[in-house]
């Protein structure tokens, strides 16, 4: 049976809209008193890069599917992207 290298999924947790965000809030105020202008809006967002060792790409994604509901994100205040890392 053939080794499978790595495969990297990258999880991306946002706020839903209409969630408070005080982080961005409080970032978007230092900016404009920095001389940032035109500036419409910011939003945080958490990236997770997660690889998985001898698994398929659908395996790793279901892996990260399993983190994202157990740990990394609440669906009541979070949308979540899975994508694929190009190796």
């Amino acid at each position: 049976m053939a080794t499978r290298a790595a495969v990297t999924v990258e999880v991306r947790v946002e706020l839903k809209p209409g969630i408070l965000d005080p982080e961005a809030e409080s970032v978007e105020k230092s900016l404009r008193l920095l001389g940032v202008d035109r500036l419409a809006r910011v939003e945080t967002a958490r990236v997770y890069r997660l690889s998985f060792e001898r698994l398929s790409k659908e395996e790793a994604r279901e892996r990260a599917a399993r983190a994202v509901d157990r740990l990394l994100a609440n669906p009541v205040v979070h949308r979540v992207s899975v994508t694929d890392v190009p190796t």
